[in-house]
């Protein structure tokens, strides 16, 4: 059994797919066949399982992957060690973050974060919020950045910042005229939704519940995982949208979209980075940890 072995074997578990773990660890994919199938040999059972579409771990697998983060984050620290006592800490950071915090938070983070550490490089992975939850409760994410909290009991949540929602529309003569739209006026729109599991589609859910109005009936013409191509398709006059207002900012500063806010209510939300409680982390992303603990609210 060696490191590379366990590498491979954890990048497959992490990805769901050889060609992705091959990518990630810049190996051909007949040699990440080879590694798994060695550490099978060497441990005597199967691992994965590859007889249908999805890659998912016998049981087998789902016991030893435990293992084998705990045997690679070992060698990290030793590593780790031996740097800091050089006086040098370096590394990739995998960061896994939601669509907002990565296109408006995280990009002043890291470059913080950098000018303490330059040797560290970073890699961040796009999610919605309820994959990153479920990818750290499932071992396969150290860390994230979200914009909804799900009250799970494994994990701990740093309030980060403090964000406002607003519906954004075609600067139509229409819209122009207004500052304000009420839920009335919302639901008998077109409306463009983020995809199930990002945060800002879920506070649309709860404030459409306490209407009792369903999603399911609203006059739903777009399903969009992108925030600039949202945001377009509200310029060329698709729909109107909910969306975080420091997305748009400079939409509205030069009149490309009009903001109207919700009638007699504010809606906020917090950006959170979150974190598994009882999960041993690798040297560098406890390093990245305990500064985003030292740096709990940040301004925008």
């Amino acid at each position: 059994m060696d490191f590379r072995q366990l590498e491979t074997f954890v990048a497959i578990s992490k990805f769901k797919s050889f060609s992705k773990a091959a990518d990630y660890l810049y190996l051909t994919q007949p040699t990440i066949s080879s590694h798994l199938q060695n550490l099978e040999n060497e441990l005597n059972t199967i691992l994965v399982n590859r007889s249908n579409k999805n890659i998912t771990l016998t049981k087998a697998g789902e016991i030893f992957h435990l293992h084998a983060l705990e045997i690679i984050n070992k060698r990290e620290i030793a590593l780790f060690s031996l740097d800091s006592f050089k006086g040098k800490i370096e590394g990739t950071l995998e960061i896994a973050c939601s669509t907002i915090p990565e296109q408006y938070i995280l990009p002043d983070l890291i470059s913080s974060f950098n000018k303490s550490h330059p040797d560290v490089r970073f890699r961040l992975f796009h999610y919605d919020s309820q994959q990153v939850i479920d990818g750290i409760l499932n071992s396969e994410i150290d860390f994230g950045f979200v914009g909804a909290k799900d009250e799970v009991r494994q994990l701990n949540y740093i309030d980060i910042m403090e964000d406002s929602l607003v519906f954004i529309a075609p600067c139509t003569d229409y819209y122009l005229s207004m500052k304000y739209i009420t839920l009335e006026e919302v639901i008998k729109e077109k409306i463009i939704l983020r995809e199930k599991g990002s945060g800002t589609r879920k506070i649309f859910e709860k404030l459409l519940e306490s209407t009792l109005i369903n999603i399911d009936k609203l006059n739903v013409v777009a399903c969009l995982e992108n925030t600039e191509a949202i945001k377009q398709c509200v310029r060329k006059g698709l729909g109107i949208t909910l969306i975080s207002e420091m997305a748009v900012e400079d939409e509205v500063r030069f009149n490309l979209v009009k903001k109207l806010k919700l009638e007699n209510k504010e809606i906020l939300r917090n950006f959170y980075f979150v974190y598994h409680k009882s999960k041993t982390l690798s040297p560098l992303a406890e390093t990245f940890k305990n500064y985003m603990l030292n740096n709990k609210k940040l301004s925008r």
